[in-house]
């Protein structure tokens, strides 16, 4: 599997029609289990079924709603290195203001504005 969505429901059944596996949620609870299921993480509180170490995907995305609700262990992921890659994108209410998309964030590092 090289993908994987985590998002809202609507936004997950767009991409399963793409071929790419998902998980819907609607609380930070919900978020948090697929959240480890896929990466392998564990929770610290339940034991939770993860998937084997060849199934998980490349690239996980997440809404930036998810990525809201999971700040903490999405930028520990981060900081670790660790596969898969974790791809914001915004959900289906569009961009949250004051939240810098991913051009911005590389036009402030290169310094160039196309």
């Amino acid at each position: 599997m090289d993908y994987f969505v985590i998002g809202e429901r609507e936004l997950v059944l767009g991409f399963k029609l793409a071929g790419v596996q998902g998980a819907y949620v609607s609380n930070r609870n919900e978020a948090l289990e697929a959240f480890c299921r896929v990466t392998g993480k564990s929770t610290g509180r339940e034991q939770i079924a993860t998937m084997a170490e060849q199934d998980r995907p490349k690239i996980l995305i997440l809404t930036e709603d998810v990525s809201d609700m999971l700040s903490e262990e999405v930028t520990e992921w981060q900081m670790k290195g660790s596969s898969p890659l974790i791809v914001e994108i915004p959900g289906l209410g569009g961009h949250i203001k004051g939240r810098k998309t991913l051009t911005d964030s590389i036009r402030e590092a290169i310094g160039i504005q196309v």
